[in-house]
């Protein structure tokens, strides 16, 4: 069923659990986008008029009703041969599982809880729907502490007139009521009697009746008084007692007429004013007069359930006029004839069981396990005929294997009975939902309802946010046995981050180098001056250095385009060198070295010979702050320097 749509729109999800005539699911309600509980008839059930019948009583009875503290129901249909409703889901607990993990309750805690099944009681009660099984695995808790009555498979609607007084019973054996227990008609006060016992279970953990059997547990409903709360926790007040001794009274008219009024009596049970009010009483039942014996027995196919029907009372003789009593010779044959009768009752018995006479008897033989032949040579080795072969889905037996007999094995039959099989068909394979594009912590669950061997999950950087499934393995699609399929999903970590690099000093082929390298994108901005930075090299970046990105961001760099220029002066300088030479008409060399904001004095700025005085100009550029200079060689030597200063 997991992974298949229903009518087109109820695609199932997981299993949330199952009853006796019932399965029920999680699945997305496609339409309205929300999640929903569908509950499904069971195949093996779905050809049984009966089963069926019941099953469309429960959906038609139960839309009727909406309250906060019943579970709604929000559609009913068929699918094919499927037949399902659709309900409210609860997230959340049983109450059942509530009492596991946290009873005993306090006081208070206890009474609110009452006070909402109550409610929802009412609610059904006044609708003519009685439940008829109200035990603590059919009450639903919500996250937030709210209570919700659910299950109505049993719920009896008073207006049908087709449900009469051989109905079956139905009731969970533990939470039993004793006209129940008798095969009597289901009231009102019968859900009362339970929402006792399931007070008493909140109180102390314990059920107030355990027993061997189911026989036995409804024998003890009938017989005997409900046990003391305050035995069992002297704090609770004798008023919470009360409550409890009211609605579990054997005799139904000495409990509370109502729910609402065992609503009403809840909001003041607590009250310090009714901490010592006297115990509870009811009213005494007549012991001699006649009843209807019931006859309980102990199914040996349904689990916790009593299921017997009326005996008519036994007829009153007349009554006459009281007669004198007389004296009279006591006779002997009466117990001599009684005590042949006993004999000859413990000699049949005696018989019966030896096989003497009367069929014999043997125990159905433990098959799981074997093939159907090999189960079959063993039912014939203890008396039984093989019988039909009915096939189901197992995880446990592998395909072609028995699971079970029915009967069960251990029960005892007559000799010479068909005993049939229930054979493996293996694991049952389901059509594997499309997981991709959703978030895995929000349906890890549904994942881990499927049941798979194993769950994998590969985390990966990718665009996709984090969290994201981004394939799976098997393909959605593809039919699976899940305790044989090992799951593997790649999940997204969302998209990597990269630490940013100290990109100070960088000139462009460094940076073009680092984008290559690291995936970011590197922007120049803007030219800065710099009498610190290198013309062409990165001063600042933007995000800084150590910054965690996605890859792929862009970095935006500032560059250096050098220091700042100055102002600048020119200087012109008119310079006459003199013709000196040791021989007349010889020429003499001349360097002339200038220092500036482009020369040096290291190599001269001119050169030329003289053969005569010759006067040159030369030309100077200064920067503020800055010296300018000019020397005049004449044959090797020095004949003229000055330093100008920028002014």
């Amino acid at each position: 069923m997991i992974g298949k749509r229903i009518s087109g729109r109820y695609e199932v999800l997981g299993l949330l659990g199952g009853g006796g005539m019932s399965t029920v699911y999680l699945a997305q309600d496609v339409i309205l986008d929300r999640p929903v509980a569908i509950k499904v008839l069971r195949q093996d059930f779905s050809d049984e008029d009966e089963l069926r019948k019941r099953f469309q009583r429960e959906a038609l009875s139960a839309t009727s009703l909406v309250h906060p503290n019943i579970v709604n129901i929000y559609d009913v249909g068929e699918d094919g041969d499927l037949q399902y409703l659709v309900m409210e889901y609860v997230e959340g607990q049983t109450l059942k599982e509530y009492i596991k993990d946290y009873a005993p309750l306090d006081p208070a805690e206890a009474v609110e809880i009452m006070k909402q099944l109550c409610s929802g009681i009412t609610a059904a009660h006044i609708h003519g729907i009685i439940h008829r099984d109200v035990k603590p695995q059919n009450i639903l808790m919500d996250r937030g502490g709210q209570v919700k009555l659910t299950d109505f498979g049993i719920a009896m609607a008073l207006s049908a007139t087709a449900l009469t007084r051989t109905n079956s019973v139905m009731g969970t054996v533990h939470y039993l009521s004793p006209e129940q227990a008798r095969g009597g008609m289901a009231t009102k006060r019968t859900d009362i009697y339970s929402l006792g016992i399931v007070l008493f279970e909140m109180l102390t953990g314990k059920l107030p009746f355990s027993g061997e059997s189911a026989v036995s547990i409804a024998l003890k409903h009938l017989q005997e008084q409900t046990p003391s709360v305050r035995a069992l926790r002297p704090d609770i007040p004798q008023s919470l007692e009360n409550v409890i001794l009211k609605a579990t009274a054997k005799d139904p008219a000495a409990r509370y007429p109502s729910a609402d009024a065992m609503l009403r009596d809840l909001y003041t049970v607590l009250s310090p004013e009714r901490a010592d009010e006297a115990p509870f009483e009811p009213p005494p039942i007549d012991e001699e007069a006649t009843k209807a014996i019931p006859i309980i027995r102990e199914e040996p196919d349904t689990e916790n359930t009593i299921a017997s029907k009326p005996v008519a009372p036994l007829p009153k003789e007349p009554a006459g006029e009281l007669q004198k009593p007389q004296k009279k010779k006591r006779k002997k044959w009466p117990f001599v004839l009684a005590g042949l009768l006993l004999l000859t009752l413990i000699a049949g018995i005696v018989l019966y069981i030896t096989g003497v006479i009367g069929t014999r008897q043997a125990e159905v033989p433990d098959v799981s396990g074997m093939t159907v032949e090999e189960a079959s040579a063993e039912l014939e080795d203890s008396g039984f005929l093989s019988g039909e072969l009915n096939e189901e889905h197992s995880t446990d037996i592998e395909e072609g294997s028995v699971i079970r007999t029915s009967p069960q094995a251990g029960r005892i039959r007559d000799e010479g009975e068909t005993i049939d099989l229930v054979v493996s068909l293996g694991p049952e394979k389901v059509e594997l939902t499309d997981f991709t594009g959703r978030d895995y912590e929000s349906i890890s669950d549904v994942i881990e309802d499927y049941g798979f061997r194993k769950v994998e999950v590969n985390e990966v950087f990718s665009e996709e946010a984090q969290g994201t499934i981004i394939s799976q393995e098997p393909e959605a699609g593809e039919e699976v046995a899940p305790s044989q399929t090992d799951l593997v999903l790649t999940v997204s970590k969302g998209v990597e981050m990269i630490q940013t690099e100290n990109l100070a000093g960088f000139d462009e082929q460094q940076l073009n180098d680092y984008a290559k390298r690291s995936g970011f994108n590197i922007r120049i901005v803007a030219e800065e001056a710099s009498g610190n930075v290198e013309a062409g090299r990165v001063i600042s970046q933007e995000p800084e250095a150590e910054t965690e990105l996605e890859k792929g961001s862009t970095i935006e760099v500032v560059l250096s385009k050098g220091p700042e220029a100055k102002p600048v002066k020119t200087y012109i300088q008119a310079i006459t060198i003199p013709y000196e030479p040791a021989e007349e008409g010889a020429e003499q060399a001349v360097e002339i070295y200038i220092r500036d904001n482009s020369r040096t004095m290291d190599e001269p700025a001119e050169s030329f010979a003289i053969t005569a005085d010759e006067t040159r100009r030369i030309r100077i550029e200064i920067s503020e702050g800055q010296t300018g200079a000019y020397k005049i060689v004449r044959d090797g030597e020095t004949i003229d320097e000055e330093t100008i200063p920028y002014e």
